[in-house]
Parts: C-alpha cells; sequence; structure tokens
C-alpha cells in the first residue's frame, strides 16, 4: 500500500531545502524568493487566461490555484508562504491554506499582490518568477546559475512526487477507459472528449496539455487539436494522447484503438505495442536515452517489414531515413511538474547541453537515464502524406509497398504513451500500472 502524502511530504521538503541551500551559495544569493505568478490577461479584454501557477512554486507546494502568493526561504529558516487571499465577490477566492503541508510553513494571508510583495525579505535573493506579467515592487531575475542547479535536481523525484504521478496516471487511465468506450459508442471527437472530462473531473484549463482526440486520418496529424462536432460516416481508428493532473504533477498516456472490422490494423498496433512495451522495459539506469531512440528506430523498421511496408533492410531504412518519415518524433520526454519537463538535455548541474543524435532534430531528452528520472515512452507509426510525399522522391521509394501505404492512410497513425520510472532495478510503468487498477 502507498504510503500517505503526509508520511513522504516532510522528507520531500528537507530535500527541497537542501537544494536551495547548495543552490543559493552557488549563486551568491540569501534568499529564495519563488512567485507563484498572476494570470495573463487577454488582449484589448478585460478577462484573464486560464492561471498556471509557476512550477517551482508547485514543486514545494500542493497550490495550484494561488495567484499572487510567494514562497520565501532563508537558508537555516522555516519556509514561508505569503498567500493571497483577496476580499473579491466577483469570483471564488482561494481557500486558507489547509492540509497534510501546513505545518512545516509560516504562512502569512494577505489582500492583494502588493501586501505580498511588502512581506519578501529585502536582501540579495534569486526570484524565481515568469517575465510577464510583470511584478510590481520586484526585480525577477531568474539566475541561471541557480535554475541550472535546481533543474538539474528536479529530475530526480522523490517518493512524495512519485505518489502524485502515480495518482496522475490513475485519473487519466479512468479517462482514458471512458474516451474508448465512446470512440466504440460512436462519439464524435468533441464528444469523446468530453467524456474525457468528465470521467478525468478536470476541465481542459486543469488538464497537464490539450488532449488531442483524433479519428481515423486525423491521427496522421501529431498535435490534433482540432475537435470535430459530427461524428464522420466510419470510425475506423481512434488515437487519444491525454493526460491528467494531480497536485499540479501531469500524467501523458496515448493510446491508438481500431474499429472491430479493422483487424490489418489491429495487427500493427498489436506490434507497435509489444515494441513500446519493450522500450519501456529498458528505462533502466545508465541507459543512454538517444541510445533507446536510435533502438526504437531500428525496431520499428522491423515492424514496417513485418507489415509488408518495406522490403529493405532495417539498417537501410534507419540509414536511409525511411524510418524517421514514418516516425518523425523523439521517442518521449522528461516528465514531472511539467508534462515536458525540464532538463532533459543539461549535461550537469551546472549546466549544459547534450545535442541530439543527427538527423533526430525532435528529441526531447539525450541524458543517460538515472534512478529517480520519470520519462516517457511513445514510439509512433504514421501516415503523413507531407512525409510520404517527400519519401517517393528519393531512391529507396522503389522499396516500399505504396499499395499498402495508400491502403493505411485512412487510419492516420498509431502512437502507444507510458510514463515510465527509472530505480536501482525494474522500472515502473506508472501508467500500465493504473490500467492494471482499474481492471
Amino acid at each position: 500500500m502507498n504510503a500517505p502524502l503526509a508520511t513522504l511530504y516532510p522528507a520531500h521538503l528537507a530535500t527541497l531545502r537542501a537544494r536551495a541551500d547548495q543552490a543559493l551559495v552557488l549563486g551568491g544569493f540569501d534568499h529564495l524568493l519563488i512567485a507563484a505568478s498572476t494570470p495573463l490577461g487577454k488582449f484589448l479584454d478585460d478577462q484573464d487566461y486560464p492561471f498556471v501557477a509557476n512550477p517551482h512554486f508547485r514543486h514545494w507546494l500542493p497550490l495550484t490555484d494561488a495567484p499572487g502568493s510567494w514562497i520565501a526561504y532563508t537558508p537555516g529558516g522555516k519556509p514561508k508562504l505569503v498567500f493571497v487571499q483577496p476580499h473579491d465577490y466577483w469570483h471564488v477566492v482561494p481557500e486558507a491554506p489547509h492540509g497534510y503541508w501546513v505545518e512545516h510553513f509560516d504562512i502569512v494571508i494577505v489582500r492583494s499582490a502588493e501586501e505580498a510583495v511588502a512581506q519578501l525579505p529585502k536582501g540579495r535573493s534569486a526570484v524565481l518568477a515568469p517575465a510577464c506579467p510583470a511584478i510590481g515592487g520586484v526585480e525577477v531575475n531568474n539566475p541561471q546559475t541557480v535554475l541550472d542547479y535546481l533543474h538539474w535536481y528536479r529530475s530526480y523525484k522523490t517518493p512524495y512526487e512519485l505518489a502524485l504521478m502515480r495518482e496522475a496516471n490513475r485519473i487519466g487511465a479512468r479517462a482514458h477507459r471512458a474516451a474508448a468506450a465512446a470512440f466504440r459508442a460512436g462519439e464524435s471527437e468533441f464528444g469523446i472528449h468530453l467524456a474525457y472530462l468528465a470521467a478525468a473531473r478536470q476541465i481542459d484549463a486543469e488538464l497537464p496539455y490539450a488532449s488531442i482526440v483524433a479519428l481515423n486520418r486525423h491521427g496522421a496529424v501529431l498535435h490534433y487539436m482540432h475537435f470535430d462536432r459530427t461524428p464522420p460516416a466510419e470510425h475506423r481508428s481512434f488515437l487519444i494522447d491525454a493526460g491528467a493532473s494531480c497536485a499540479g504533477y501531469a500524467s501523458d498516456i496515448t493510446r491508438t484503438y481500431a474499429a472491430p472490422h479493422a483487424a490489418e490494423f489491429q495487427a500493427l498496433i498489436d506490434s507497435m505495442d509489444a515494441a513500446q512495451q519493450g522500450y519501456a522495459a529498458n528505462v533502466r539506469a545508465g541507459q543512454s536515452y538517444p541510445e533507446l531512440h536510435l533502438h526504437a528506430h531500428h525496431v520499428l523498421a522491423q515492424v514496417l517489414r513485418e507489415h509488408g511496408f518495406i522490403r529493405m533492410s532495417a539498417e537501410s531504412a534507419v540509414e536511409s531515413g525511411v524510418t524517421s518519415a514514418f516516425f518523425p518524433h523523439g521517442l518521449g520526454h522528461p516528465i514531472g511538474l511539467q508534462v515536458h519537463d525540464v532538463a532533459g538535455f543539461q549535461q550537469s548541474e551546472r549546466g549544459g547541453s547534450i545535442p541530439r543524435p543527427a538527423g533526430h532534430p525532435y528529441l526531447r531528452m539525450t541524458r543517460v537515464l538515472e534512478p529517480g528520472m520519470v520519462v516517457t515512452i511513445e514510439p509512433g507509426l504514421y501516415f503523413i502524406d507531407m512525409l510520404l510525399a517527400e519519401l517517393r522522391d528519393k531512391p529507396v521509394a522503389a522499396d516500399i509497398d505504396w499499395a499498402k501505404v495508400d491502403a493505411f492512410r485512412q487510419y492516420g497513425g498509431i502512437r502507444i504513451e507510458d510514463d515510465v520510472v527509472c530505480t536501482d532495478a525494474a522500472p515502473e510503468n506508472l501508467t500500465r500500472d493504473a490500467f492494471t487498477g482499474l481492471d
């Protein structure tokens, strides 16, 4: 049984304090100030965009709705939360802080963002906040030395963070099941999306990213976000890439389904699912993520051969760029407080960048996996008109069965994605575990 959050949180906070202590020493600062931030206003309007709290703020606290608030930390002292609870009859006022974490903070409640700034310590401060909107009375500096150190260690999730990510995956898995049922019931993309939101019990603004709900050929658009309101004449395939949030932590899950009559597409999904589980099993300490990505291209080439799309060797398919036409994005990315989490390319706690392998410009992580890291594993196989047209003009086109490729365009594509924890031993697949827990 998972330990309760109240048990896990003190050690998490102690870890963050120790990291902050070292980051401040490296940067030559006395205080760490973290703004929750405030919502951005819409141009020529009196409305705001949905508020998303600064991930550095959410790292310390399970507060996602605290605009204008601050965390102030001075090494050796208790962290302070300056919480803005305005007098306001236009909007719902944020609840006063409560729960398992409040005893670990000195909490001051104020009525405005200006009053909050007045509560911040003076002196040399590392101020972590977005540059826009500007914060009156505070000079936001986001010192790179401090950010590099904090981002590097944010890659290693604490047991508390993993507990929240497990719950984010459980919420997402439940919603994915509802979306699959809506697909089988013949719903439109919009109707499927509504079923997903209802099952997740989260609105669009609360999800970690905009959902992709794609029927038939729309699955070939990597970031399809159109939401047709009318069901297609025939449901052939369904690709959904959608996550959920838990106290500011994200899940990122993708599944692809075939209609009952689309046996040939289902067989291709089954091959991709087996391949994906093989990559997930390799999320182990010491594994180079770029090498795992390149391995995925070689396995994809074998899948393309087995299903009759190509006649060339797997090695030739990778070297000539054929696999990149069918799989044009990266194998995955770090995930945590942000769906595409920080430090995926970082060389060390002092910064630097590890380049992507040549010919793979969209890979989102180049580090070696270590215990505590959480990454997504999301291979794909798509039938994208633009990329296939470019492939037709290459000499290798003679080794491709274009009739078979054309027959599969109606299905759009396949993507299967899990969130996987690197441990000291076998990986923990948060997503597969979450689906199993529903059964």
